[in-house]
């Protein structure tokens, strides 16, 4: 492993409501100013509890500053970081607080360690596809947005289906009534696209996915396309709206007419790893896999 240069300017984003993360993340600024290194902490603002969106980023958050990101949370947490850190172009480091981590590269009880390695720079940098979308509406206003996970076209009304079509490289693919289909990167290929059935799919694979969800069609399967497709989604219900969702934040609504357009983004992100653990493994142990079969021990 090459060592890295050591950061000079960390931004430090949090989980807005949890005082245990608030609390070692001033620890972690401290032990961080004590070397030398200028730290800011975003905590994100808090609307109402009693509404749906209330955990929210403000969008004056910016990592232009910084030459490192650190999200202190769960995969949420990292999620919201990655898009800072992918707009100034520096590397994402998670440490987990949350339930699974997937994203995070580090466990709350190792952050004396990571602090030490942050600062004798032993970390590598693994860059990660991330994805551009843009929604035409029918009346042509347009909507520009960025994930790192997913992005998915959903029927916004629970009692009905979502009538639509998919476009790959310019050829009609598919069309159906369904629930929506999500667009993962091979990174969020873990996450909403493989509950919708999708496959698991290596984070260094050269592709993205594109998963139906609750499709009413007997030939509705999950593909792996190259990167640098180009997926159109067309939305052709008829009183029935649609919500383009880019991980997991609702952008807008999408009516009859409307048109999503996924590709690769310019803008990778860039994460850093700590530990050679390969795929495989971190894959076992975050998801608790049975990896022994029903034979197992029988004779």
């Amino acid at each position: 492993m090459e060592p890295q240069q050591k950061p000079s300017r960390v931004l430090v984003v949090t989980h807005p409501l949890r005082q245990d993360v608030a609390e070692l993340a001033g620890k972690l600024a401290a032990a961080l100013e004590a070397e030398g290194v200028a730290v800011k902490i975003c905590s994100g603002a808090t609307r109402s509890l009693l509404r749906p969106d209330a955990l929210v980023v403000g969008d004056d958050v910016t990592g232009e500053n910084a030459d490192l990101v650190l999200a202190l949370g769960g995969d949420g947490t990292v999620l919201r970081a990655a898009k800072v850190a992918a707009e100034a172009d520096v590397p994402l480091l998670g440490v987990n607080f949350g339930k699974v981590g997937f994203l995070a590269e580090a466990e709350t009880g190792e952050l004396e360690t990571v602090v030490s390695r942050l600062l004798a720079g032993e970390y590598t940098v693994e860059e990660r596809t991330a994805l551009a979308v843009e929604a035409m509406g029918t009346d042509g206003e347009q909507h520009h947005s960025w994930a790192f996970n997913d992005i998915a076209v959903e029927k916004a009304e629970p009692a009905r289906m979502l009538e639509l079509y998919i476009e790959i490289d310019g050829t009609r693919i598919s069309r159906y009534g369904s629930d929506g289909v999500v667009v993962a990167s091979p990174t969020g290929s873990t996450a909403h696209a493989m509950s919708a059935g999708g496959p698991v799919v290596w984070p260094d694979v050269d592709a993205l996915v594109v998963v139906p969800m609750n499709a009413h069609a007997l030939f509705a399967k999950p593909m792996v396309v190259h990167s640098s497709s180009v997926i159109r989604i067309g939305v052709e219900s008829v009183g029935t709206e649609g919500a383009l969702i880019a991980d997991g934040k609702e952008l807008t609504r999408l009516t009859c007419g409307s048109t999503v357009t996924i590709r690769r983004s310019a803008r990778p992100v860039r994460l850093v790893r700590m530990s050679g653990q390969p795929f495989a493994s971190r894959l076992v142990s975050k998801l608790s896999l049975p990896v022994d079969g029903w034979r197992h021990g029988r004779i």
